[in-house]
């Protein structure tokens, strides 16, 4: 698997706690979306780690394919 499995094609908003370790599914294959649940165990990829510095919503990436993870940028329009 060279390319990630979409997982949706739409962002997936989260509220998410300051300093608080998050990792971001870039494989596509969890069943926790957005996060990780070690599913890219059989993939090239590796989740991303992700520590905020202050509570605030953010916009996970959901196609897997932003230019800017683990945050969605509107890829998810163009495929």
């Amino acid at each position: 698997m060279n390319k990630p499995n979409i997982a949706q094609k739409k962002s997936i908003p989260i509220d998410v706690e300051k300093n608080k370790i998050y990792y971001w599914c870039k494989c596509g294959l969890s069943k926790k979306q957005p996060f990780c649940d070690g599913s890219h165990k059989t993939t090239v990829f590796k989740p991303i780690k992700y520590i905020p510095e202050q509570n605030k919503r953010v916009f996970f990436c959901g196609c897997k394919y932003s230019l800017k993870p683990p945050f969605c940028d509107g890829t998810h329009k163009k495929i």
